[in-house]
């Protein structure tokens, strides 16, 4: 973990519920250890330690990339052509195949350490502990609903280099499809707590309900608040989570009480000589981190893919209707762009009148997109789909949608997701002013609507401004509703 913290935000959005979870196999131990072992004589061979300038470094990249490429991974050692410091290593980005493309989860982790030691709670732990997961799936080979890539992180420890470099070049549309990351720093201290980042986001909840499931309480990780490279995803509109049992913090009385151990140090040789593998290495933290990140990632991508009962990809966006006030509804109609791939606004296209009155393209960060464009001043705009005639029987129905909302006025703006049905109207997603994504990336959502199973239902989507003076933004694209 870096030694200073940065500051990052990103939007949380609950995590959307896996279908036909395969089950979810055990992380081994004594082969995350044997890969701590390997990370050990690394640093042994090479001065001592595995700085992202070193010699050990390129050997930890080896060993790494290696070992995932035999075990069937499509792997990239990417360069860091732009932040790093000089003679740093490369990423190393690992994915597997298979899943939809369009909703993938990365798990990461740092595998540099400083120049003091050989770097093994900070951070070979994690580093090892992605390695086994990684090697775990490839010999379970389990069904994907969605994609799985692996980031094995250069330069964190001179200020998270590596992953913002990766971050910052992913283009637009790779970034949409990234539905979470799950970062692993420091997961093995000998005076460890059970910390998790980001613990009430949609991601953040699956690790916690791992932690719940074997009676461990867990707390929210404070200590390590931007400084790995869950930070340089969050800065990315990104949803992150990940699992820490702390540095050079001291231990309270009360998370004595709660965990054991002692009031010192997490980890007594944070950035020190000291950190070596294996005295500076807690079994059981280690192991429980493990399969944490085993619960998550067969949790949210593993089992058969969910059937689509209906879906709009906002291509042509036919059949919504449109109730509109304020003062910035005189451009009528859907636009899209013209090239799928495309993150401006040239060459975008107005695909007619069928919805009137509410899709405006705005310039900023929202132009260019295939999808339902909001620009409202001073007043409320609405989107109502067609009727979706649900299944019936038990299932699990889930809807799903990509969004982005940028505004600089108050809290009394809103952006907000609802279903409607027979019974009323209830609110699945409800975004204010003060707390937007202002920065416009785009995110996903997913929620459970069971419930309505049987039921005519349409979907309803809102916008509103409290002053004309202000600007709201919002958008809203590819909703669906997927059966399983």
């Amino acid at each position: 973990m870096a030694a200073l913290p940065l500051v990052a935000a990103a939007l949380a959005v609950p995590a959307a519920p896996a279908a036909a979870v395969a089950a979810i196999p055990d992380i081994s131990l004594a082969n995350v250890k044997a890969h701590l072992q390997q990370f050990q004589s690394i640093a042994t061979a090479n001065g001592g330690n595995r700085r992202s300038t070193t010699a050990g470094y390129t050997a930890s990249v080896n060993y790494v990339a290696n070992r995932l490429t035999a075990a069937g991974f499509t792997v990239v050692r990417q360069t860091c052509t732009s932040g790093c410091t000089a003679g740093a290593g490369p990423n190393v980005i690992a994915d597997w195949p298979g899943g939809d493309p369009n909703s993938v989860y990365m798990f990461g982790a740092h595998l540099d350490g400083v120049t003091a030691g050989p770097g093994i709670n900070d951070n070979a732990s994690g580093s090892s502990m992605l390695l086994e997961l990684a090697l775990t799936l490839a010999a379970t080979n389990p069904g994907l609903t969605s994609h799985l890539r692996f980031g094995f992180w250069t330069d964190e420890e001179q200020g998270l280099n590596g992953s913002e470099f990766y971050a910052n070049t992913l283009p637009a549309a790779e970034r949409a499809r990234i539905r979470g990351y799950f970062n692993f720093d420091m997961v093995a201290s000998t005076n460890g707590g059970y910390f998790i980042n980001r613990i009430t986001s949609g991601v953040g909840q699956v690790l916690k309900a791992y932690y719940d499931s074997i009676g461990v309480p867990t707390e929210e990780n404070t200590e390590g608040a931007g400084r790995s490279d869950d930070a340089s995803f969050n800065a990315i509109g990104v949803q992150t989570s990940g699992v820490a049992a702390g540095a050079s913090r001291v231990k309270t009385a009360a998370q004595v009480t709660k965990w054991g151990g002692t009031q010192s140090a997490f980890d007594p040789c944070y950035h020190r000589a000291c950190d070596t593998y294996p005295s500076n290495i807690s079994d059981t933290v280690l192991d429980r981190a493990g399969d944490a990140a085993a619960y998550a990632l067969w949790t949210l991508a593993t089992g058969s893919p969910p059937a689509t009962v209906w879906s709009d990809t906002f291509e042509t966006a036919t059949g919504w209707t449109t109730n509109a006030s304020g003062t910035d509804t005189a451009t009528a109609g859907m636009w899209e762009r013209a090239d799928p791939a495309a993150t401006t606004s040239n060459g975008a296209k107005q695909l007619g009148t069928t919805v009137s009155g509410v899709y405006d393209l705005v310039t900023g960060p929202l132009a260019g997109t295939d999808a339902g464009t909001y620009d409202v001043d001073g007043g409320t705009t609405s989107a109502r789909s067609p009727a979706i005639t649900l299944p019936s029987g038990t299932l699990t129905l889930s809807l799903s949608w990509y969004l982005a909302h940028g505004s600089n006025s108050s809290s009394a703006d809103f952006f907000r997701v609802s279903i409607v049905h027979s019974g009323g109207t209830t609110a699945l997603f409800t975004q204010t002013g003060a707390a937007t994504n202002r920065n416009g990336a785009w995110t996903t959502g997913s929620w459970n609507i069971s419930a309505y199973a049987g039921q005519q239902v349409r979907v309803l989507v809102e916008a509103a401004d409290a002053s004309s003076a202000s600007l709201v933004e919002a958008a809203v694209d590819d909703v669906r509703i997927t059966s399983s």
